[in-house]
């Protein structure tokens, strides 16, 4: 037998180990944003002389008074609109995807295998772009519409999908639901009564990357937006962005150069960049633990 003291000393080194590898890639991660907000933080012509660096050389906030000067006003706006399609495009998200991956979880159905194949076919291909913005804007006709920041992308993923699916079969017995319908329950009462409060973790899991999907999204503004009182938070930044870059291009006068000097061009990329990611980290921690048990649930494959 071994002995147990020489076997936890081994287990001692090995999480040692573990601790030392993880708290590495935690600094990987964690180090980036504060090189972020330090530079948003930093004076511009310190930025440009002497680069960037996790401790401010000069502090400054003319980036942000900058931007809140001249855009508060369409921030604010930009905030809600993205606040809105976040909401909205996870909930619609969250009320079909379930839907479909508990029709395709049924061993009772018998199309099931087909239907999963084509749900698992669109994770392969797909018909592009301009196929896509053909049928979204001649077809549905959401071109300039808040629908637009919605339907187009992040509704239906495929991939979501099967997650609902093995959830589904890994947790929901067919045996609850021969019980349940015994009792005298629908369909529908089995998968609200049931289904969805058994699959709370998953729910909250999928539903998390739905809204960081939508909250990052720039795409579906850049190709089905063209009205600046539809701009999400993310294409409004990317409209500054490229304001000042044009500016910066045209300057030819000397009096149009000193002016675009004086604009914080790096460190306004980086004050945007903190006003765009600071709303997720304070909705991340509140959905962390479900986070995790959803995505252990789910990748489970029977």
């Amino acid at each position: 037998m071994e002995d147990s003291s020489v076997r936890s000393s081994s287990d001692k080194h090995f999480e040692a180990l573990v601790i030392i590898i993880l708290s590495i890639f935690a600094a990987c991660a964690i180090l980036p944003f504060i090189l972020l907000v330090s530079s948003s933080f930093t004076d511009e012509s310190t930025l440009i002389r002497e680069g960037y660096a996790f401790i401010p050389r000069k502090f400054s906030t003319y980036a942000y008074e900058y931007l809140m000067s001249s855009n508060a006003v369409k921030i604010f706006k930009s905030y809600g609109i993205t606040i809105l399609i976040t909401v909205v495009g996870t909930c619609i998200s969250l009320l079909i995807g379930p839907m479909l991956a508990w029709v395709l979880s049924r061993r009772d159905y018998k199309r099931a295998g087909l239907l999963t194949f084509l749900v698992f076919f669109t994770m392969l291909f797909n018909g592009g772009i301009v196929p896509s913005y053909i049928m979204w804007t001649q077809m549905f006709h959401v071109k300039n519409t808040i629908w637009g920041l919605i339907f187009p992308t992040l509704i239906m993923n495929g991939f979501f999908v099967i997650l609902y699916k093995n959830n589904f079969r890994s947790n929901i017995h067919p045996a609850l639901v021969e019980a349940a319908k015994i009792d005298g329950a629908g369909e529908l009462l089995i998968y609200f009564r049931i289904v969805l409060p058994l699959s709370l973790p998953i729910l909250a899991t999928i539903g998390l990357m739905v809204a960081l999907g939508y909250w990052n999204d720039w795409t579906n503004g850049l190709y089905y937006i063209s009205d600046t009182n539809l701009y999400s938070l993310q294409q409004l930044l990317k409209s500054i962005i490229d304001n000042i870059s044009a500016l910066a291009s045209m300057s030819n006068t000397a009096a149009a150069g000193a002016a675009v000097a004086k604009m914080p061009g790096n460190s306004i990329r980086m004050c945007m960049a903190v006003i765009g990611v600071i709303p997720v980290m304070i909705a991340y921690p509140f959905f962390q633990k479900a986070f995790i048990a959803g995505i252990a649930m789910g990748g489970v494959k029977e």
